[in-house]
């Protein structure tokens, strides 16, 4: 089924919601584009112009080290008053009532976190851009004085192990965390009923996991403003704005 009108999709969804027993939501992109943080593809995109470097050089070269830092502060300062829309404060309530078990995301942006989400109910498959991390031994590292360090002197950041210091999001060329990968599979098999909110499908291995849950005889539900490739495996399909479909659900007792 695909519905475009906003109401009729809430209902749509809705059912489907009611009749579940464990859901698992994937997020994209779109769900945070209502906060005001950018997505990657759409014309213009402030990605493009501060396009992350590849995770091979950043390792190769100081100086593209220096200006992945760069771009990235210049990013975060595009976003830095971004707040936890609707769809964000929907979906918390559903972890918070028992619906939703597990939220998948591709952002790095922290706003489920934000939410009132954390821990063990989001899967960050990007990781999350808010602070850094020793790409020896794990040790977490603070932006603030990173960056007042760098815009100072252009001092890099290197931990005290001696390891490489880089912000905690994922690099292009950068594998996912195994564990992380790990969890995402588990929460995409142990659910009955698999949302997509606001992401195209086109990233893999993210686009795996709704494949797996569907397989594995999970409903599928897909709200996005563009189609994607999943659309003719979808149970519903809803070509929407994400805010619109899910704040109406708010109002309902699951």
């Amino acid at each position: 089924m695909t519905a475009r009108d906003a109401t009729a999709a809430s209902e749509a969804l809705a059912r489907l919601l009611g009749a579940a027993r464990a859901v698992t939501v994937f997020t994209g992109a779109g769900i945070s584009t209502e906060s005001g943080v950018p997505d990657y593809r759409s014309p213009g995109s402030p990605w493009r112009v501060h396009a992350p470097i590849a995770f091979k050089d950043y390792l190769a070269e100081p100086a593209l080290r220096a200006e992945a830092w760069r771009r990235k502060f210049a990013m975060d300062d595009l976003y830095a008053g971004a707040v936890p829309n609707r769809g964000h404060r929907a979906v918390a309530r559903w972890v918070e009532v028992g619906l939703a078990r597990t939220i998948i995301t591709q952002n790095i942006d922290g706003l489920h976190a934000a939410a009132g989400r954390a821990g063990d109910d989001i899967v960050e498959l990007h990781g999350n851009g808010g602070h850094a991390r020793c790409l020896g031994c794990g040790t977490r590292y603070e932006l603030a004085p990173i960056r007042a360090r760098f815009e100072r002197d252009g001092a890099l950041p290197q931990c005290r192990c001696g390891g490489i210091v880089k912000s905690a999001s994922i690099a292009f060329g950068q594998s996912l965390d195994e564990a992380t990968l790990r969890r995402a599979v588990a929460a995409s098999l142990g659910c009955d009923l698999f949302v997509v909110l606001g992401s195209t499908l086109l990233v893999r291995p993210a686009a795996r996991f709704p494949e797996l849950a569907a397989g594995n005889g999970a409903r599928l539900a897909i709200v996005n403003r563009e189609a994607t490739p999943l659309d003719a495996a979808a149970d519903l399909v809803l070509h929407a704005d994400i805010g619109d479909v899910l704040e109406p659900l708010n109002r309902l007792h699951f």
